[in-house]
């Protein structure tokens, strides 16, 4: 079998064949539409808070809130959203906050109750 191994690669120079053969390093092509990911959605028995890579070498998102078979490939466009206000502790926060992070760095909720779902990103500096 190592000795095969050796001969696939003389074999598509020899006979002209095109083939990707590490396919997986590079972005299929794809125009990318301009529709937004829609976050969260649900995909298999799991609701999803950001772009995921399962089943698929990058990552993508879903354009339905329940995935139907529209998606997209992610860009570095499409993190996801914070909401505002959400509820954190017994108080309703309006923007991001450093309570609660002890690195005291802002962070925001990625649902409108922190306390039942615990989803949060850290913010960036423009929001």
């Amino acid at each position: 079998m190592r000795n095969l191994a050796g001969w696939v690669p003389l074999a598509v120079c020899l006979y002209g064949l095109r083939a990707e053969l590490i396919s997986h390093f590079h972005l299929p092509d794809q125009d990318i539409p301009s529709i937004p990911c829609i976050f969260p959605f649900t995909y298999g028995n799991a609701v999803h808070y950001s772009c995921i890579s399962m089943h698929s070498d990058f990552d993508w998102c879903s354009l339905d809130s329940k995935f139907q078979g529209r998606w997209r490939y992610c860009t570095g466009m499409d993190p996801p959203q914070c909401v505002f206000p959400f509820l954190y502790g017994k108080k309703f926060v309006y923007g991001c906050t450093k309570e609660g992070y002890i690195l005291n760095r802002s962070w925001c909720s990625l649902t409108k109750n922190y306390n039942k779902d615990g989803k949060w990103k850290r913010c960036s500096p423009k929001e």
